[in-house]
């Protein structure tokens, strides 16, 4: 016995503008697709149930193909830093919530992006000083490579003028040595390494608010990595199946840290394994920083430092171990890699250890590019991670950091899909908005948030192009192209339904669009 879905509009996504008339579906798949009069006839006494869409339009589920659903959470659940506009608006916020806090505890705030404010700067430690010496603070950059932490939290790790820098890392100093509580990149972890552990309720708890957001925004699913924070990888994952599918169901594909690797084949398991709702995925690693902190590893020098190309997390020869290790075990890797000569470095050792079996690296982020470069990816097996809604934030201040000329190369979007690059669309969550619907208005518009105008016309996505970053990308980079991300019989009925049809409105409106359900293995798992 299954389900019948019509009255209003089905996009199956297998070619632009396709529409059927209705979906019979049972046990979470699709059976069949067409006109709803054959269907009913078709499987006449086999409906036990129908969905009227009453003229919503309905999509394959939308799936963010790269965000951290726990930091998601965090977000929704820490003090979020991420739409205020001055230096002087994230001090007074911190300034009301430590008259929350019991004695000693932990100012954890998240989101602070100084590209957005009237005075770009950087918070010292003195400021925060200001505010309390006696709960440890930290402040994380919205791109989470980069903190900012008090002297109470200085201390606590011990660092001092004579602390090393990690490879991968900076400490940020005054001239005199001493540490200004600004740390990038591999740096904070020296911080991270003692702060208290998050209690396995409440990590429980913040999987839950996130997933819950998730579903209500339209996201069916997501490719996350969070399994080697909050305690480790088995915390981590049980937390995860702890709440799915038992709570909701949600595809959450869950990629593995390079530094939990070991941890997933003490137990046993490779990619695949974990659950149709908690699937393990490719191993992670971070090959360089972010542009907001100058840390991303550029070919040349940034424009506005000109002694600094950006931050190599790993040596060469560290990250080829890292790509045999993976290779022994057949696993795909996905990499971040946002400036062109990471991006470079990241290419060679695809090329010197190709995975054989059929899987799909991925490079995440790819923002940077060059040429030379553009070519060596049309050749090789790997899709491309990108997240559109960097195009939105990022400019125009990413000029002052590459250049126009280089800034006008850089976030190619529809240079990857013409020159037959496959692509996956995702959100970098808690770092951008999680709405997908943001994701695609971005790479449709590309006009930025922050002074309104439009960069890098040329690269402008179609409608099409834009949703199926979201459908058939994020199923195929992780091997579901046959399964997800189209209504077609054989297919999981996964849907997105909205009170709005995406190909007939002004692109610049998403924003405005609701999600009246989410449907995910046939259940409703949202509903306005």
């Amino acid at each position: 016995m299954g389900t019948l879905l019509y009255g209003g509009t089905i996009y199956t996504m297998e070619e632009e503008l396709s529409t059927v008339e209705a979906i019979y579906m049972n046990n979470g798949e699709i059976i069949n697709i067409g006109k709803e009069a054959d269907l009913r006839a078709n499987y006449a006494g086999r409906i036990n149930d129908e969905y009227d869409l009453r003229g919503s339009v309905l999509y394959p589920g939308f799936v963010d193909s790269h965000l951290h659903i726990i930091g998601h959470g965090e977000k929704l659940l820490h003090l979020d830093l991420s739409e205020m506009k001055s230096a002087e608006h994230v001090l007074n916020a911190l300034a009301e919530k430590v008259k929350e806090l019991e004695h000693g505890e932990w100012l954890i705030a998240d989101g602070w992006n100084e590209n957005q404010w009237d005075n770009p700067r950087i918070i010292t430690k003195e400021e925060l000083d200001a505010i309390s010496t006696e709960h440890p603070m930290i402040l994380s950059r919205i791109c989470r490579h980069a903190i900012i932490v008090n002297s109470k939290t200085l201390d606590l790790a011990g660092v001092t003028m004579e602390t090393e820098e990690p490879q991968g890392g900076k400490i940020v100093r005054y001239p005199s040595g001493e540490a200004t509580g600004y740390l990038l990149d591999q740096a904070q972890e020296i911080i991270k390494a003692i702060m208290p552990s998050i209690s396995e309720k409440r990590l429980k708890k913040t999987v839950e608010v996130a997933i819950e957001d998730l579903l209500r925004l339209g996201l069916v699913g997501g490719h996350s990595e969070d399994l080697s924070y909050y305690g480790g990888f088995g915390r981590t994952l049980q937390a995860y199946q702890e709440v799915l599918p038992s709570k909701y169901k949600f595809r959450a594909h869950l990629l593995v840290h390079h530094l939990v690797f070991d941890d997933m084949l003490a137990n046993n398991l490779q990619y695949g394994d974990g659950g149709e709702y908690t699937t393990l995925g490719a191993m992670k690693i971070f090959s360089d920083g972010a542009l907001g902190g100058r840390t991303a590893w550029l070919t040349k020098p940034y424009q506005d430092d000109p002694a600094n190309e950006g931050i190599p997390i790993h040596k060469r020869e560290d990250l080829e171990l890292l790509f045999q290790k993976a290779r022994k075990y057949q696993h795909p890797i996905a990499v971040h890699a946002i400036g062109d000569r990471a991006i470079e470095e990241v290419v060679a050792c695809i090329e010197k250890y190709p995975l054989r079996n059929g899987l799909k690296d991925r490079i995440i982020h790819a923002q940077i590019m060059n040429k030379e470069l553009l070519e060596t990816l049309t050749k090789i097996p790997v899709v491309l991670d990108i997240q559109p809604s960097f195009v939105a934030s990022d400019y125009p201040w990413v000029e002052e950091r590459l250049g126009k000329q280089r800034s006008s190369e850089s976030y190619p979007w529809k240079t990857y899909l013409d020159s037959g690059i496959a692509c996956a669309g995702g959100s970098d969550a808690p770092i951008e908005e999680v709405n997908p619907l943001l994701g695609m208005q971005a790479a449709i518009t590309r006009r930025s948030t922050i002074d309104g105008n439009v960069y890098g016309e040329h690269e402008k996505l179609s409608v099409y192009e834009a949703i199926s970053l979201y459908t058939k990308g994020s199923a195929n980079v992780i091997n579901h192209a046959e399964d997800r991300g189209l209504i077609q019989p054989g297919y999981v009925a996964d849907f997105t339904i909205l009170d709005q049809d995406l190909f007939k409105i002004n692109p610049d409106h998403f924003h405005q669009v609701k999600v009246k359900a989410t449907i995910v293995n046939g259940e409703i798992m949202y509903q306005k």
